[in-house]
């Protein structure tokens, strides 16, 4: 049987493929020959579970599910509001298990499939002032732990990789709220945020993209529920 659901041509899924990681995860898939759809808020909102069914069941059976949509906010515990709580998991974790439960059962039919989930360094220890993040994107992980179990000796997978800080907007969003709160300029602000990695830099949207079509290619079939930490080695999994 083959890997693909017609021919040598996957179709993919990327959410909020509209911009940052998500583009260019599309971008590389795209350049791969790969029919790619990568909605943004506005086309499917992964928080919504009619539009999320309604948006999957339109396109039909998906090859590769890259949950790539997602929010961060930040703020020292006692400041954290129930709405940005709320909002970090509604995206970050129950997205991707909305968007997952639609293609999953087609992928199991089919014997095949992939489903990358885009977390976080988050994902695996904690940080200071974001715990709504840091909480939503072990609950990111622990889905993907789940799907991989329940999918084990099949032929689909579900991994995820976790970036430490890309250049992104939300990143950008990041640099200017330490350089609000602590008077640093913008080369400082990101030099702060750098050095939470042992990679000493940002992180570029294309080498988190590289990761993902990694885990979503034919031949990494044997690896499953296995989260790809992309940090030059601060985290060890």
């Amino acid at each position: 049987m083959s890997f693909f659901s017609g021919g040598t041509t996957r179709v993919v899924v990327v959410t909020g493929g509209t911009r940052g990681i998500g583009a260019a995860i599309a971008e590389w898939f795209r350049r791969a020959g790969d029919t790619v759809y990568a909605p943004g808020r506005a086309e499917c909102d992964v928080t919504d579970e009619a539009a999320v069914h309604a948006y999957f069941t339109k396109l039909g059976p998906v090859d590769v599910l890259v949950n790539n949509a997602g929010v961060s906010a930040s703020a020292p515990l006692a400041k954290t509001t129930v709405h940005d709580w709320h909002d970090q998991f509604e995206v970050n974790a129950t997205g991707a298990f909305l968007c997952t439960r639609e293609v999953l059962p087609g992928m199991r039919e089919r014997d095949h499939g992939r489903v990358v989930t885009v977390a976080s360094t988050a994902g695996h220890a904690g940080f200071r002032y974001t715990a709504g993040y840091t909480a939503s994107k072990h609950a990111a992980v622990g889905l993907t732990r789940a799907v991989a179990a329940e999918v084990a000796g099949s032929g689909v997978t579900a991994n995820a990789v976790c970036p430490a800080f890309v250049r992104t907007d939300m990143t950008a969003e990041s640099v200017a709220r330490i350089r609000a709160r602590t008077g640093r300029n913008e080369t400082e602000a990101e030099a702060a945020l750098a050095a939470a990695a042992p990679l000493g830099r940002l992180l570029e949207p294309r080498e988190v993209a590289y990761a993902v079509a990694f885990l979503a290619a034919r031949e990494t079939a044997a690896i499953n529920g296995q989260t790809l930490v992309l940090d030059g080695g601060g985290i060890q999994r």
